[in-house]
């Protein structure tokens, strides 16, 4: 095999174990990451972990780099083909809402499960997952000025009021779905962020009715 041919099989395996490591993750939290389990989940040998990494905690941050690459591309890359504006919003929160309830992780959301596992754990795994969520919000906040700077968002919308309440409805829709076994709490997520948009903007016809 070529040395070429080496480093692709290697990148491939590492993103194999890191896309295995975010579902376990998404369930059982960066501390429930066992190199034994997901060795076994992907049929390889624990020796082959140590040629990718040193130790947990860098698994655990490289498993938080590969959940936000997941997430720009199943969610945020996306919502990006919709027009800039109201019509962006909303759309970055029906990607949001059809990932959950397309099951991609088995736990719901990588983000939910680790940032209630680490927010008073200070270290290098707790930044790095703040970090994520800091850069999600501030980009949900980008969509919002965006829409209120081409005027399909009233000019007295707060930014950061508005995607605190989308990303509390976001949370909502994966623990009323799961915990509570709540089977319209996708929907109701989806109509609550969508009336609001259209309460809030001046020509509400951008958006459906329901």
């Amino acid at each position: 095999m070529t040395h070429d041919g080496r480093l692709l099989r290697g990148q491939r395996s590492r993103e194999a174990i890191l896309g295995q490591a975010v579902s376990l993750a998404s369930v059982e939290g960066l501390d429930g990451l066992s190199l034994g389990r997901l060795a076994a989940a992907l049929g390889i040998s624990k020796s082959g972990f140590f040629a990718h990494w040193r130790d947990k905690e860098q698994l655990q941050l490289d498993a938080v780099d590969w959940a936000v690459r997941q997430w720009t591309e199943q969610i945020i890359t996306p919502a990006l083909r919709a027009p800039a504006g109201v019509r962006r919003l909303f759309a970055l929160h029906e990607a949001r809402l059809r990932f959950y309830a397309d099951r991609v992780l088995p736990g719901g959301c990588f983000f939910l499960a680790v940032r209630t596992e680490f927010d008073d754990r200070p270290g290098e795994v707790r930044e790095r997952v703040s970090k994520a969520m800091r850069d999600w919000l501030a980009f949900v906040r980008r969509l919002a000025a965006e829409a209120i700077s081409c005027g399909e968002l009233r000019a007295d919308v707060d930014p950061d009021q508005l995607a605190y309440e989308m990303e509390a409805l976001g949370e909502l829709a994966v623990t009323h779905s799961r915990l509570l076994d709540d089977q319209r709490a996708v929907e109701h997520a989806r109509r609550a962020v969508l009336q609001r948009l259209r309460a809030l903007s001046p020509d509400p016809s951008l958006l459906p009715e329901d």
